[in-house]
């Protein structure tokens, strides 16, 4: 009978741990980011324009800068005599100012994904892999869901180049000591990964090449999720070439 019940606890508490690890290991991308109740919901996607001001003026006091991914409630809206749309939003309950709507999407105004696509579209680097992932967490259900996620799915496996090449000179220059900890703990500990990580992309890492590769979980979605969409064979030959490396 007691080691029924040992059994039984030792059960409860492996499930336990793995709850834990599974909730650690969800993306801090994937969280909703939250906005201040009693306006519109919307978030910041181009930083360059989200200078919050007292006015809606491009020459108004600066209130503060805003951060790209940063939710606001939109709470009013002027247009001024120079054609610049500004909205009045909520920031926190006690910050309020003036928004140049240029810098956020709305996700319940219509048209917005597809304003939100074109910014991806002339957006370079990780800029480009940042604001899909906005994108993927606002518009769930929007049409344009398969080419924002082929769009992210390229963008990483690119910087996956790049980063290689950057770890691999930065672990030259530290001359990692003989018998200390596995090479490809280094990689996979390298911080050039980590602005990636915190807004849920993934690597693999190939020891026998030294180089990282996205791990695919943008292709595979659309291959589950979209399978009959003009995306989808682009989609299977990049989680193809994937496997193919072992990469999986």
């Amino acid at each position: 009978m007691l080691a029924h019940v040992s059994t039984c606890r030792t059960f409860k508490l492996t499930l336990t741990l793995l709850a834990c690890v599974c909730a650690a290991a969800v993306p801090v991308a994937a969280n909703k980011r939250r906005a201040p109740a009693g306006g519109q919901r919307a978030v910041v996607v181009d930083e360059r324009l989200a200078a919050l001001r007292a006015e809606p003026s491009l020459t108004g006091a600066l209130v503060q800068r805003l951060g790209r991914g940063r939710a606001v409630a939109i709470v009013g809206a002027r247009r001024t005599g120079d054609g610049v749309n500004f909205y009045r939003v909520a920031v926190t309950r006690r910050t309020r100012g003036w928004l140049q709507a240029d810098s956020v999407v709305a996700p319940l105004r219509a048209h917005e994904d597809e304003r939100l696509l074109r910014l991806i579209q002339t957006s370079d680097d990780f800029d480009r892999v940042a604001r899909a992932r906005i994108f993927l967490d606002e518009f769930p259900r929007s049409p344009l869901r398969p080419a924002v996620l082929l769009l992210y799915g390229a963008e990483a496996e690119e910087a996956a180049a790049k980063l290689s090449r950057d770890a691999e000179r930065r672990l030259k220059e530290d001359k990692l000591p003989d018998g200390g900890a596995a090479l490809h703990s280094y990689y996979l500990n390298y911080n050039g990964l980590d602005r990636f990580n915190r807004i849920g992309v993934r690597f693999v890492f190939d020891q026998s090449t030294k180089k990282f590769h996205y791990d695919g979980e943008s292709w595979r979605e659309i291959l589950r999720r979209h399978p009959r969409s003009p995306e989808a064979a682009e989609a299977r030959r990049r989680v193809e070439a994937l496997s193919a490396d072992g990469n999986r």
